[in-house]
Protein backbone atom coordinates (compact mmCIF):
# COMPACT_ATOMS: atom_id res chain seq x y z
CA UNK A 1 0.00 0.00 0.00
CA UNK A 2 1.55 3.21 -0.79
CA UNK A 3 0.16 7.01 -0.69
CA UNK A 4 -3.07 8.75 -1.45
CA UNK A 5 -5.58 10.83 -0.47
CA UNK A 6 -6.95 9.90 3.07
CA UNK A 7 -10.76 9.39 3.95
CA UNK A 8 -11.29 11.36 6.89
CA UNK A 9 -12.76 10.38 10.38
CA UNK A 10 -15.13 12.56 10.69
CA UNK A 11 -14.77 13.80 13.84
CA UNK A 12 -11.35 14.45 15.87
CA UNK A 13 -9.49 15.71 12.71
CA UNK A 14 -8.83 19.10 12.70
CA UNK A 15 -6.83 20.65 9.58
CA UNK A 16 -5.41 24.06 9.51
CA UNK A 17 -7.74 26.68 9.73
CA UNK A 18 -5.92 29.59 9.91
CA UNK A 19 -3.62 31.56 7.72
CA UNK A 20 0.00 30.87 9.26
CA UNK A 21 2.50 33.54 9.76
CA UNK A 22 6.19 32.26 8.72
CA UNK A 23 9.22 33.27 9.67
CA UNK A 24 11.20 29.75 10.02
CA UNK A 25 9.55 27.98 6.99
CA UNK A 26 8.07 24.23 7.60
CA UNK A 27 7.91 22.34 4.72
CA UNK A 28 4.76 20.40 5.97
CA UNK A 29 4.15 18.54 9.55
CA UNK A 30 3.25 15.14 8.81
CA UNK A 31 1.53 13.07 12.09
CA UNK A 32 0.64 9.22 12.81
CA UNK A 33 -2.82 7.82 11.73
CA UNK A 34 -4.24 5.25 13.93
CA UNK A 35 -2.83 1.57 13.27
CA UNK A 36 -2.72 -1.54 14.25
CA UNK A 37 0.22 -2.70 15.44
CA UNK A 38 -0.95 -5.79 18.03
CA UNK A 39 -2.45 -7.71 15.25
CA UNK A 40 0.45 -8.11 13.18
CA UNK A 41 3.23 -8.78 15.96
CA UNK A 42 0.65 -11.00 18.36
CA UNK A 43 2.29 -14.24 18.64
CA UNK A 44 5.67 -13.13 17.73
CA UNK A 45 6.73 -10.95 20.51
CA UNK A 46 5.56 -10.74 23.97
CA UNK A 47 2.16 -9.18 24.73
CA UNK A 48 4.08 -6.52 27.23
CA UNK A 49 6.09 -5.65 24.26
CA UNK A 50 3.10 -5.11 21.64
CA UNK A 51 1.04 -3.57 24.53
CA UNK A 52 3.86 -0.85 25.17
CA UNK A 53 4.35 -0.10 21.01
CA UNK A 54 0.79 0.20 20.57
CA UNK A 55 0.58 2.48 23.67
CA UNK A 56 3.62 4.54 23.24
CA UNK A 57 2.58 5.26 19.25
CA UNK A 58 -1.10 6.13 20.34
CA UNK A 59 -0.08 8.75 22.54
CA UNK A 60 1.50 10.22 19.52
CA UNK A 61 -1.19 9.83 17.50
CA UNK A 62 -3.14 11.80 19.98
CA UNK A 63 -0.78 14.86 20.90
CA UNK A 64 0.00 15.32 17.04
CA UNK A 65 -3.57 15.88 15.88
CA UNK A 66 -4.14 19.80 17.57
CA UNK A 67 -0.50 20.95 16.97
CA UNK A 68 -0.90 23.40 14.47
CA UNK A 69 -2.64 25.13 17.43
CA UNK A 70 -0.49 24.19 20.30
CA UNK A 71 1.91 26.17 22.01
CA UNK A 72 5.69 25.87 23.27
CA UNK A 73 4.58 23.27 26.03
CA UNK A 74 2.51 21.30 23.65
CA UNK A 75 5.12 20.63 21.07
CA UNK A 76 7.85 19.38 24.08
CA UNK A 77 5.52 17.14 25.29
CA UNK A 78 5.19 15.81 21.36
CA UNK A 79 8.83 15.73 21.23
CA UNK A 80 8.90 13.65 24.53
CA UNK A 81 5.97 11.40 23.19
CA UNK A 82 8.53 10.60 19.83
CA UNK A 83 11.82 10.31 21.84
CA UNK A 84 10.08 7.97 24.31
CA UNK A 85 8.50 5.87 21.22
CA UNK A 86 11.47 5.87 19.12
CA UNK A 87 13.88 3.00 20.88
CA UNK A 88 10.73 0.66 21.10
CA UNK A 89 10.32 0.70 17.48
CA UNK A 90 13.53 0.89 16.42
CA UNK A 91 13.46 -2.98 17.82
CA UNK A 92 11.31 -3.57 14.88
CA UNK A 93 13.83 -2.80 12.30
CA UNK A 94 16.65 -5.23 13.69
CA UNK A 95 17.81 -7.56 11.20
CA UNK A 96 17.56 -10.48 14.02
CA UNK A 97 13.77 -9.47 14.48
CA UNK A 98 12.75 -10.51 10.90
CA UNK A 99 10.03 -7.87 11.70
CA UNK A 100 11.14 -5.06 9.66
CA UNK A 101 7.72 -5.27 7.15
CA UNK A 102 5.31 -6.88 9.95
CA UNK A 103 3.26 -3.98 10.56
CA UNK A 104 1.55 -1.57 7.47
CA UNK A 105 2.35 2.22 9.28
CA UNK A 106 0.65 5.18 8.40
CA UNK A 107 1.18 8.95 8.04
CA UNK A 108 -0.81 11.84 6.62
CA UNK A 109 -0.15 15.38 6.31
CA UNK A 110 -2.11 17.68 8.23
CA UNK A 111 -2.71 20.53 5.65
CA UNK A 112 -4.15 18.13 2.91
CA UNK A 113 -4.96 15.21 4.76
CA UNK A 114 -2.72 13.21 1.82
CA UNK A 115 -1.28 9.68 3.51
CA UNK A 116 0.82 7.15 3.18
CA UNK A 117 0.75 3.77 3.74
CA UNK A 118 3.99 1.63 3.82
CA UNK A 119 4.56 -2.16 5.14
CA UNK A 120 8.03 -1.09 6.63
CA UNK A 121 9.42 -0.39 10.00
CA UNK A 122 12.41 1.77 8.93
CA UNK A 123 9.68 4.32 6.74
CA UNK A 124 8.11 4.82 10.69
CA UNK A 125 12.29 5.59 11.76
CA UNK A 126 12.46 8.28 9.29
CA UNK A 127 9.00 9.51 9.51
CA UNK A 128 9.64 9.89 13.32
CA UNK A 129 12.72 11.36 12.87
CA UNK A 130 11.15 13.45 10.22
CA UNK A 131 8.79 14.50 12.99
CA UNK A 132 11.46 15.62 15.41
CA UNK A 133 12.91 17.95 12.42
CA UNK A 134 9.72 20.00 11.62
CA UNK A 135 8.72 20.49 15.16
CA UNK A 136 12.20 21.75 16.11
CA UNK A 137 11.28 23.91 13.03
CA UNK A 138 8.05 24.76 14.27
CA UNK A 139 9.48 25.49 17.67
CA UNK A 140 11.88 28.42 16.12
CA UNK A 141 9.23 29.70 13.98
CA UNK A 142 6.88 30.52 17.09
CA UNK A 143 10.02 31.64 19.13
CA UNK A 144 10.21 34.08 15.83
CA UNK A 145 6.64 35.48 15.32
CA UNK A 146 7.04 39.02 16.21
CA UNK A 147 3.43 39.37 17.33
CA UNK A 148 1.31 38.76 19.85
CA UNK A 149 -1.61 37.38 18.83
CA UNK A 150 -4.13 38.00 21.93
CA UNK A 151 -3.67 41.43 21.79
CA UNK A 152 -1.85 42.40 17.78
CA UNK A 153 0.93 44.73 19.23
CA UNK A 154 4.33 43.63 18.26
CA UNK A 155 6.67 41.88 20.53
CA UNK A 156 10.31 42.24 21.14
CA UNK A 157 12.53 38.64 20.11
CA UNK A 158 15.32 38.77 22.89
CA UNK A 159 18.56 37.87 22.13
CA UNK A 160 18.09 34.47 24.24
CA UNK A 161 15.11 33.74 22.46
CA UNK A 162 17.12 34.32 19.34
CA UNK A 163 19.91 32.09 20.47
CA UNK A 164 17.82 29.42 21.58
CA UNK A 165 16.16 29.58 18.12
CA UNK A 166 19.17 28.91 16.52
CA UNK A 167 19.52 25.43 18.35
CA UNK A 168 16.21 24.36 17.09
CA UNK A 169 17.90 25.14 13.70
CA UNK A 170 20.49 22.79 14.19
CA UNK A 171 18.80 20.46 16.09
CA UNK A 172 16.36 20.15 12.95
CA UNK A 173 19.59 19.91 10.53
CA UNK A 174 21.17 17.30 12.27
CA UNK A 175 18.01 14.68 12.18
CA UNK A 176 17.53 15.83 8.59
CA UNK A 177 20.80 15.22 7.94
CA UNK A 178 20.87 11.95 9.84
CA UNK A 179 18.20 10.99 7.93
CA UNK A 180 19.77 11.18 5.07
CA UNK A 181 22.82 9.35 5.29
CA UNK A 182 21.87 6.98 7.98
CA UNK A 183 18.09 6.00 7.85
CA UNK A 184 17.51 6.56 3.81
CA UNK A 185 20.09 4.08 3.00
CA UNK A 186 19.00 1.52 4.97
CA UNK A 187 15.21 1.98 3.11
CA UNK A 188 15.31 -0.68 -0.14
CA UNK A 189 14.47 1.03 -3.34
CA UNK A 190 10.95 -0.60 -3.77
CA UNK A 191 9.72 0.91 -0.22
CA UNK A 192 11.44 4.69 -1.27
CA UNK A 193 9.17 4.53 -4.64
CA UNK A 194 6.17 5.05 -2.56
CA UNK A 195 7.31 7.80 -0.60
CA UNK A 196 5.84 11.09 -0.68
CA UNK A 197 7.91 13.67 -2.67
CA UNK A 198 8.62 15.86 0.78
CA UNK A 199 10.74 12.78 1.94
CA UNK A 200 13.12 12.98 -1.18
CA UNK A 201 16.91 12.72 -0.55
CA UNK A 202 16.94 16.01 -2.48
CA UNK A 203 13.94 17.79 -0.38
CA UNK A 204 15.82 16.51 3.00
CA UNK A 205 19.13 17.91 2.50
CA UNK A 206 17.52 21.12 1.18
CA UNK A 207 15.43 21.85 4.45
CA UNK A 208 18.58 20.66 6.68
CA UNK A 209 20.68 23.21 4.95
CA UNK A 210 17.73 25.68 4.88
CA UNK A 211 18.24 25.52 8.95
CA UNK A 212 21.38 26.41 8.29
CA UNK A 213 20.83 29.21 6.26
CA UNK A 214 18.04 30.87 8.77
CA UNK A 215 20.87 30.03 11.75
CA UNK A 216 23.09 32.32 9.84
CA UNK A 217 20.19 34.80 9.17
CA UNK A 218 19.61 34.63 12.89
CA UNK A 219 23.67 35.00 13.62
CA UNK A 220 23.45 38.53 11.29
CA UNK A 221 20.73 39.81 12.97
CA UNK A 222 22.29 39.70 16.15
CA UNK A 223 25.63 41.31 14.73
CA UNK A 224 23.75 43.72 13.21
CA UNK A 225 22.57 45.02 16.79
CA UNK A 226 25.96 44.53 18.05
CA UNK A 227 28.87 47.67 18.00
CA UNK A 228 31.54 45.48 17.92
CA UNK A 229 30.76 43.22 14.98
CA UNK A 230 32.97 45.01 12.11
CA UNK A 231 31.67 45.18 8.64
CA UNK A 232 33.95 42.61 7.83
CA UNK A 233 32.58 39.94 10.11
CA UNK A 234 28.40 41.58 8.54
CA UNK A 235 29.56 40.81 5.28
CA UNK A 236 31.23 37.43 5.89
CA UNK A 237 27.87 35.95 7.20
CA UNK A 238 25.67 37.67 4.75
CA UNK A 239 27.66 35.91 2.20
CA UNK A 240 27.58 32.55 4.13
CA UNK A 241 24.07 33.05 4.45
CA UNK A 242 23.92 33.09 0.44
CA UNK A 243 25.88 30.10 0.14
CA UNK A 244 23.42 28.09 2.53
CA UNK A 245 20.26 29.69 0.82
CA UNK A 246 22.28 28.73 -2.93
CA UNK A 247 22.56 25.13 -1.68
CA UNK A 248 20.01 24.56 -0.37
CA UNK A 249 17.81 25.57 -3.91
CA UNK A 250 20.55 23.22 -5.67
CA UNK A 251 19.48 20.22 -3.79
CA UNK A 252 15.97 20.19 -5.02
CA UNK A 253 17.29 20.67 -8.82
CA UNK A 254 17.20 16.60 -9.18
CA UNK A 255 13.91 16.93 -7.16
CA UNK A 256 10.05 16.46 -8.05
CA UNK A 257 8.68 19.69 -7.06
CA UNK A 258 5.51 19.64 -9.10
CA UNK A 259 3.25 19.15 -5.52
CA UNK A 260 2.35 22.41 -3.61
CA UNK A 261 4.88 21.44 -1.04
CA UNK A 262 7.95 21.58 -3.16
CA UNK A 263 6.69 24.59 -5.08
CA UNK A 264 6.28 26.33 -1.61
CA UNK A 265 9.96 25.97 -0.80
CA UNK A 266 11.26 26.74 -4.21
CA UNK A 267 9.34 30.24 -3.99
CA UNK A 268 10.98 30.11 -0.05
CA UNK A 269 14.37 29.89 -1.01
CA UNK A 270 14.38 32.19 -3.73
CA UNK A 271 13.08 35.09 -1.67
CA UNK A 272 15.28 34.07 1.17
CA UNK A 273 18.30 34.10 -1.33
CA UNK A 274 17.40 37.33 -2.99
CA UNK A 275 17.11 39.16 0.69
CA UNK A 276 20.81 37.36 1.47
CA UNK A 277 22.31 38.55 -1.48
CA UNK A 278 21.20 42.00 -1.43
CA UNK A 279 22.45 41.95 2.26
CA UNK A 280 25.66 40.79 0.98
CA UNK A 281 26.09 43.28 -1.87
CA UNK A 282 25.39 45.83 0.99
CA UNK A 283 28.14 45.16 3.16
CA UNK A 284 30.46 44.56 0.53
CA UNK A 285 29.69 47.86 -0.78
CA UNK A 286 30.41 49.58 2.67
CA UNK A 287 33.97 47.53 2.45
CA UNK A 288 34.83 48.28 -0.61
CA UNK A 289 34.18 52.23 -0.08
CA UNK A 290 37.09 51.92 2.61
CA UNK A 291 39.50 51.99 -0.49
CA UNK A 292 40.72 55.30 -1.75
CA UNK A 293 40.85 54.15 -5.47
CA UNK A 294 38.29 55.47 -7.99
CA UNK A 295 37.60 52.01 -8.75
CA UNK A 296 36.77 51.26 -4.95
CA UNK A 297 34.09 53.96 -5.48
CA UNK A 298 32.70 52.62 -8.43
CA UNK A 299 32.28 49.13 -7.35
CA UNK A 300 30.73 50.47 -3.92
CA UNK A 301 28.24 52.41 -6.28
CA UNK A 302 27.08 48.90 -8.80
CA UNK A 303 27.11 46.79 -5.43
CA UNK A 304 24.43 49.02 -3.99
CA UNK A 305 22.90 49.50 -7.42
CA UNK A 306 22.46 45.94 -7.41
CA UNK A 307 21.52 45.74 -3.48
CA UNK A 308 18.85 48.02 -4.41
CA UNK A 309 17.14 46.10 -7.70
CA UNK A 310 17.69 42.68 -5.93
CA UNK A 311 15.52 43.74 -2.69
CA UNK A 312 12.66 45.21 -5.24
CA UNK A 313 12.83 41.96 -6.71
CA UNK A 314 12.78 39.54 -3.40
CA UNK A 315 9.49 41.73 -2.41
CA UNK A 316 7.59 40.20 -5.34
CA UNK A 317 8.92 36.78 -4.66
CA UNK A 318 8.10 37.54 -0.92
CA UNK A 319 4.56 38.12 -2.23
CA UNK A 320 4.73 34.92 -4.75
CA UNK A 321 6.00 33.04 -1.90
CA UNK A 322 2.94 34.22 0.55
CA UNK A 323 0.33 33.56 -2.66
CA UNK A 324 1.30 30.23 -3.22
CA UNK A 325 -0.61 26.81 -1.50
CA UNK A 326 -1.48 26.60 0.85
CA UNK A 327 -1.26 30.75 1.19
CA UNK A 328 0.68 31.95 4.21
CA UNK A 329 1.66 35.29 5.51
CA UNK A 330 5.05 36.90 6.76
CA UNK A 331 5.58 38.84 9.72
CA UNK A 332 7.13 42.45 9.67
CA UNK A 333 10.97 42.65 8.42
CA UNK A 334 12.94 41.53 11.49
CA UNK A 335 16.84 40.33 11.97
CA UNK A 336 18.62 42.33 9.78
CA UNK A 337 15.97 43.18 7.15
CA UNK A 338 13.99 44.84 9.65
CA UNK A 339 16.31 48.10 8.18
CA UNK A 340 17.69 47.17 5.15
CA UNK A 341 14.20 48.27 3.57
CA UNK A 342 15.48 51.66 4.39
CA UNK A 343 19.15 51.60 4.20
CA UNK A 344 19.77 49.78 1.37
CA UNK A 345 17.78 52.39 -0.94
CA UNK A 346 18.98 55.42 0.93
CA UNK A 347 22.82 54.22 1.28
CA UNK A 348 22.78 53.86 -2.77
CA UNK A 349 21.09 57.21 -3.35
CA UNK A 350 23.92 58.64 -1.24
CA UNK A 351 26.98 57.23 -2.87
CA UNK A 352 25.62 57.97 -6.20
CA UNK A 353 25.22 61.39 -5.30
CA UNK A 354 28.93 61.48 -4.15
CA UNK A 355 30.56 59.10 -6.73
CA UNK A 356 28.23 59.65 -10.13
CA UNK A 357 30.90 62.21 -11.49
CA UNK A 358 33.26 58.97 -11.84
CA UNK A 359 30.92 57.01 -13.85
CA UNK A 360 30.91 60.07 -16.38
CA UNK A 361 34.92 59.88 -16.44
CA UNK A 362 34.80 56.41 -16.99
CA UNK A 363 31.68 54.51 -18.43
CA UNK A 364 33.31 51.94 -19.69
CA UNK A 365 34.97 50.87 -16.44
CA UNK A 366 31.88 51.41 -15.00
CA UNK A 367 30.00 48.82 -16.88
CA UNK A 368 32.09 46.58 -16.40
CA UNK A 369 32.17 46.84 -12.33
CA UNK A 370 30.13 45.14 -10.34
CA UNK A 371 32.44 43.00 -8.43
CA UNK A 372 31.56 38.92 -7.68
CA UNK A 373 30.69 38.76 -4.03
CA UNK A 374 33.73 36.99 -1.67
CA UNK A 375 32.88 33.22 -1.13
CA UNK A 376 33.97 31.97 2.71
CA UNK A 377 34.46 28.62 4.00
CA UNK A 378 30.84 28.18 5.63
CA UNK A 379 31.35 27.96 9.16
CA UNK A 380 27.79 25.78 10.47
CA UNK A 381 27.59 22.09 10.67
CA UNK A 382 24.19 20.20 11.16
CA UNK A 383 24.11 19.49 14.72
CA UNK A 384 25.18 15.76 15.93
CA UNK A 385 22.58 13.42 15.94
CA UNK A 386 22.32 9.71 17.03
CA UNK A 387 19.70 6.96 17.37
CA UNK A 388 19.12 5.82 20.93
CA UNK A 389 19.92 2.39 21.79
CA UNK A 390 17.15 0.08 21.45
CA UNK A 391 14.63 -0.17 24.81
CA UNK A 392 15.83 -2.78 26.37
CA UNK A 393 12.14 -4.35 26.12
CA UNK A 394 13.49 -6.42 23.08
CA UNK A 395 16.10 -8.10 25.43
CA UNK A 396 15.76 -11.41 24.67
CA UNK A 397 13.09 -10.97 22.09
CA UNK A 398 14.22 -14.18 19.84
CA UNK A 399 10.80 -13.27 17.62
CA UNK A 400 9.59 -17.15 17.41
CA UNK A 401 6.42 -18.19 17.59
CA UNK A 402 5.08 -17.29 20.99
CA UNK A 403 2.87 -19.97 22.90
CA UNK A 404 -0.26 -18.15 24.77
CA UNK A 405 -2.17 -19.76 27.21
CA UNK A 406 -5.72 -20.48 26.74
CA UNK A 407 -6.42 -17.43 28.92
CA UNK A 408 -4.17 -15.32 27.67
CA UNK A 409 -5.42 -16.30 24.02
CA UNK A 410 -8.90 -15.32 25.63
CA UNK A 411 -8.14 -12.53 26.90
CA UNK A 412 -7.04 -11.38 23.91
CA UNK A 413 -10.04 -12.37 21.80
CA UNK A 414 -12.04 -10.29 24.50
CA UNK A 415 -9.53 -7.46 23.97
CA UNK A 416 -10.15 -7.44 20.54
CA UNK A 417 -13.84 -7.59 20.43
CA UNK A 418 -13.97 -4.82 22.63
CA UNK A 419 -12.77 -2.34 20.41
Amino acid sequence: MGCGASVPNGKGRKRRSVVQEVAVFIPTIRVPVATDVVQPLRGLVSKELVDRLATLRTNVVALAEDIYHGDMSAVSELQRALEEYLPVVLGLTAKESRLEASVQFSWRTIDDDQECCLASAWYEVLSVVHMMAMLALFEANLKLIPRDGQNGTEKKVSEDSKKDVVDSLLRASGCLDYSVHHVLVKIPAQIKKGFPSYLQEGMLEAISIQSLAQCVEIQLGLASECEKATLSVKRRLACEQVSYFSKAHYCLSGCDTSDSYGKKLLLFLKWKCMDAKAVAYYYHALVLDKGSEPTNHISTVCCLSAADDILAESKRACLSFCLANPITRVPPPWGIMKNMHKKIPDVAYKKFQIYGHLFEQDKKSALQSLPDLPEFPLSLRPEDYEFPGTDSIWENVDCQPQIQSLKEHLEDETEESSK
